[in-house]
């Protein structure tokens, strides 16, 4: 049976749908001398989900530095707290390693974030915004994508939180972990669909735009 997907996901549809949330592992790493190891072991696994949080600004003009940067396998999900690590030689190796696929979702944002922070050489990136155009989806937040090719919602109530603050809470480690992870999830089954043909494209009508009176004379 082929797998329905739509050329835009309606959000609306989104509330009711049952939410996924990230259930292996997750390690937070606080101290430089802790990336080696995390990043060994991350560059033995076969692929990498990635993403980043940056602490919000509510004042008009100001930007934070990227200060979360949460790397998964298909277990196990580390989230370096950059604020407290820096950018240390093996994040740099991480970043720059051409040998493992790292996929993410508008990724231009997250490498030019972390350019703010330290000068690397991206290595091997994987944006997930190419293949779904590829197979005519339009829709480009990983809420609306998730929810488009699984059925499941993806919680985005910890977005705006502090990512700066002392000790992340649960909530917040497994947000960011889910987001890492669904890219793994969604980046493999759009391969599958993409070499399957396995899905049906349904293309949403547009809404009729509102007739624009500003200009029309009453008679």
């Amino acid at each position: 049976m082929k797998k329905f997907i739509y050329n835009k996901f309606d959000k609306r549809r989104i509330t009711d749908l049952p939410r996924v949330l990230f259930e292996g592992r997750v390690i937070v790493i606080i101290s430089p001398g802790e990336t080696r190891r995390a990043v060994d072991y991350l560059l033995s696994q076969p692929i990498l989900g990635i993403d980043t949080e940056t602490r919000p600004s509510f004042k008009k003009g100001k930007v934070n530095v990227v200060s979360l940067l949460q790397v998964s396998t298909y277990d196990t999900c580390f989230l370096f707290r950059l604020n407290y690590t820096g950018m240390t030689p093996a994040i740099i190796r991480l970043l720059e390693d051409t040998t493992v696929p790292k996929i993410g979702l508008s990724l231009h944002d997250d490498i030019l974030s972390l350019h703010k922070r330290a000068d690397f050489t991206p290595g091997l990136f994987v944006d997930l915004q190419k293949h779904v155009c590829e197979i005519g989806i339009e829709d480009l937040s990983l809420q609306k994508l998730y929810a488009n090719i699984f059925g499941q919602k993806i919680s985005k109530s910890q977005q705006l939180t502090n990512w700066e603050a002392d000790v992340l809470n649960e909530r917040q480690k497994r947000y960011a972990a889910t987001d890492a992870w669904a890219c793994i999830r969604l980046y493999e089954e759009l391969l599958r669909l993409e070499r399957t043909k396995d899905y049906q494209l349904v293309v949403v009508p547009e809404k009729p735009s509102a007739p624009n009176t500003k200009n029309l004379q009453h008679v």
